[in-house]
């Protein structure tokens, strides 16, 4: 037996090993789906898969709760994948490697995968289990919610029939969620022009890596440094002074996670070297300065590569590095209705260079339509200065708070009965799907509930061990007080 076979509740990490053992990322999950429909079938249970892959698995009311109202609980299959960049891993090939440290759950140099894997077991648990009391009971896993809510975008009416809906990719043990944000992608793309670099220039390339990353929803409030931000502004200061010469830009790998490393190639004279390499390590220091909390293992360093035949011309280049310095990041206002809750944001998620343009993809979330709408008029207008184009697509509603709802009053008296204390009822800047299933089931009354994870989305992901039980405790108890039909 695993360590993690051996936690607590038991069926609840099998099934967990299970998954993390199957490589599953965003738009990758059909291993783990297969392996889920064979499991249900041979249990006997009712499995369909619809239109665009979601799974929807049905098990009766254990004897006596048959006339309990239906409940539908409700994971993502795939996981967000990001890794560290010493570690060798393929996301489509390889298992997660996760390991017991102390109180928390980790994984070995690369995302976990507790969100939602955790829920996900949850649910599994459940349905194969023989002792605990439920009503009608279904499940809804839903594919590529990590890059583009697919699954919760293309969810029919007539597949559940359930009035009540427990979200189950909340990650704070203790609080109950009954709203969360909406957002949009947005594309900047800027065209490119070429020119060969200057005579006797030396390539080399920059990067910063080190920064802890994290959930653009999240994390967004807490300050964490953005690697494309940070290497725009180096560049910014100092490509004009020291005739930096362009070629390449890349930086993040999701437009959901905050950027952790970014690099770019850059052609420089001999006799200006030594007055890059100053301005590096100036720039590190100040960062360390003004990062020295949340950013203590931040590097900047200078690496040699091949030279580059090309770079970009004058104007491009200032237009680029103006437009990346001057795009808009991080919080861009708190809610005045929920103390502590970010309203509006933006994380200027993934920049890539291409052979004709630049593309900047940003992810928006506001929990009000107005909010995101100001943020896709600045990007806009910013647009529009650099001589680039913006497209917004991906576009999902916030889910609404409903003070009045029944489940929600349920949970909450559930966990004070349970803990002898009051859970906090909150608002996640975060895209639950709960707002999209909303369009296909309007009548459903929803919560959401999760145990403690920290850092999602970068490789430190970690799941609190006790709070996995807590959570779990939770889940089974609100299923046994789940009130008769009207």
């Amino acid at each position: 037996m695993t360590a993690l076979s051996q936690l607590q509740p038991q069926a609840l990490w099998q099934w967990f090993e299970q998954i993390c053992a199957i490589p599953h990322p965003s738009k990758h999950e059909q291993a783990l789906s297969e392996h889920i429909q064979a499991w249900a079938k041979d249990k006997q249970l009712d499995i369909v898969e619809d239109k665009v892959g979601n799974l929807i698995i049905k098990k009766p009311a254990t004897p006596g709760m048959e006339n309990r109202k239906v409940v539908a609980l409700q994971a993502h299959i795939d996981m967000v994948p990001q890794k560290n960049s010493d570690k060798v891993h393929d996301f489509e090939k390889d298992p997660i490697e996760p390991y017991v440290d102390g109180e928390w759950v980790k994984a070995t140099g690369t995302t976990l995968g507790a969100d939602n894997g955790i829920g996900m077991a949850s649910a599994l648990a459940i349905l194969g289990s023989d002792d605990i009391p439920h009503g009608p009971l279904e499940v809804l896993l839903t594919i590529d919610e990590e890059a583009g809510m697919t699954g919760a975008f293309g969810l029919e009416a007539g597949y559940l029939d359930a009035e009540i809906l427990i979200n189950t990719d909340s990650e704070q043990e203790g609080e109950i969620y009954m709203g969360c944000a909406g957002g949009a992608d947005g594309e900047i793309t800027l065209p490119i022009s070429w020119q060969a670099p200057a005579a006797g220039s030396q390539t080399l390339t920059l990067k910063i890596a080190g920064l802890r990353g994290g959930h653009s929803g999240v994390d967004i409030h807490l300050g964490r440094g953005n690697a494309n931000k940070l290497l725009a502004r180096f560049l910014f200061d100092n490509a004009t002074t020291l005739g930096l010469e362009l070629s390449h830009f890349q930086g993040g790998s999701l437009r959901n996670a905050i950027p952790r490393e970014a690099s770019a190639t850059i052609n420089v004279s001999g006799a200006k070297l030594a007055e890059l390499q100053q301005a590096i390590n100036d720039y590190e220091s100040l960062l360390k300065q003004e990062l020295s909390v949340t950013e203590p293992e931040l590097t900047l360093t200078l690496l040699e590569t091949s030279n580059a035949s090309q770079v970009m011309s004058t104007a491009a280049q200032s237009s680029l590095i103006s437009l990346m310095h001057a795009c808009p990041n991080g919080v861009v206002r708190m809610s005045d209705e929920i103390e502590g809750v970010t309203e509006t944001s933006l994380n200027l998620g993934v920049i890539t260079t291409g052979e004709e343009s630049v593309t900047l993809l940003c992810l928006i979330r506001s929990l009000i339509d107005s909010g995101r709408e100001n943020v896709e008029g600045q990007l806009n207008a910013l647009s529009q200065l650099a001589g680039a184009k913006v497209a917004f697509s991906g576009t999902y509603p916030g889910w609404k708070p409903d003070n009045s709802s029944p489940v929600m009053a349920l949970v909450r008296e559930t966990y004070d009965s349970i803990y002898n204390k009051e859970p906090v009822i909150m608002v996640i800047h975060a895209g639950l799907e709960c707002g999209l299933f909303k369009k296909p089931y309007p009548e459903m009354d929803m919560v959401s509930i999760g145990p403690t994870i920290r850092f999602p989305h970068s490789p430190d992901e970690k799941v609190l061990i006790e709070t996995v039980g807590q959570y779990y405790q939770l889940l089974l108890a609100v299923l046994e007080r789940i009130p008769e039909k009207g």
